[in-house]
């Protein structure tokens, strides 16, 4: 398992950008977990956000980056002005070895009311470019192949179709490294290949739920999987993150847990490098939204009137 050939590690110019949606078919598949450790990984080659789309109360990320310490998404209201310096502002900040990163979370106490945070691809991705990183790590939540399957059945837009069709995306798809995750994930993977989404650029994600080698059902999936998506990496079982969370300190996280982490960067760069080139392009500028009215409660800004992004 690992990377598809042996691309060089494309760079990042002033102007490049690079989405990494990480999604998974069903929950308890270790998104969260995938989302910390790649953003962490990526950090020492561009300026990288992480934005959490779960709801608050469901979500890790409060707790394991102390965001409360920092504004969080309810200081970006629709009534303020978004300058670079607030949208930053408004992150939580991540320390580790490879540099510093950054957080867009909802660190406020459970009872606060919750935020009406947009569900468009493309809100965040304007978020992340206004703030000025490079490197945005969504976090997501919804469960990829019942969103397409209900996308297909209502006519409605789909979300990871959206995500994946934003400029310059890597997906990468999380599943548990046992029969049930395996399951989903071969369904997922199914749905993606039904619908046309790319899965020659998407880096599949065993996370395994135990020491020992992977499961023969997931070294199947991952034979299968190796020749359509643009890696398949392991992410083998860690004692100190299943007991602590990543609020452990970055020392007691094990070395191999490091090295799959760099994979999963490595293979999500390569894939990157491979289908944009390298170095990556400059990101187009979003086109302006027509001003539309302001809603009647406080929501993040960027849920109104903000950009479209031109998909290319």
């Amino acid at each position: 398992m690992g990377k598809k050939g042996h691309q060089a590690i494309p760079g990042f110019g002033a102007a490049s950008r690079l989405a990494v949606p990480v999604m998974a078919a069903a929950g308890g598949s270790g998104r969260s977990t995938v989302a910390h450790l790649l953003a962490e990984e990526l950090a020492a080659a561009a300026d990288t956000v992480v934005a959490d789309l779960a709801p608050r109360l469901t979500s890790p990320w409060p707790a394991w980056t102390g965001a409360a310490q920092a504004a969080g998404l309810a200081a970006l209201s629709y009534d303020v002005p978004l300058s670079r310096s607030r949208i930053r502002a408004a992150a939580a900040v991540r320390r580790a070895p490879q540099g510093e990163w950054a957080v867009l979370t909802d660190g406020r106490e459970w009872n606060a009311a919750p935020l009406r945070l947009p569900a468009q691809a493309a809100a965040w991705y304007q978020l992340a470019a206004a703030g000025g990183w490079q490197v945005l790590v969504a976090d997501t939540a919804h469960p990829v192949a019942h969103d397409l399957l209900a996308a297909r059945c209502s006519g409605a837009p789909s979300l990871t179709r959206a995500w994946c069709e934003l400029p310059f995306t890597v997906p990468v798809l999380c599943a548990r490294a046992g029969a049930d995750g395996v399951q989903a994930l071969q369904q997922a993977v199914m749905v993606l290949h039904a619908e046309g989404l790319p899965l020659q650029r998407t880096v599949v994600v065993l996370v395994a739920g135990s020491d020992g080698r992977l499961p023969a059902v997931a070294r199947a999936a991952a034979t299968m999987l190796s020749g359509r998506a643009a890696a398949v990496v392991h992410l083998p079982h860690d004692a100190d993150i299943r007991a602590h969370g990543l609020q452990a300190q970055p020392a007691r996280v094990r070395s191999r847990t490091r090295q799959a982490a760099r994979e999963l960067a490595t293979a999500v760069l390569c894939a990157a490098g491979h289908a944009f080139g390298d170095p990556l392009p400059d990101a187009p500028q979003p086109s302006p939204f027509p001003a539309l009215a302001a809603p009647a409660v406080a929501v993040p800004a960027f849920v109104a009137p903000a950009v479209v992004v031109p998909v290319v």
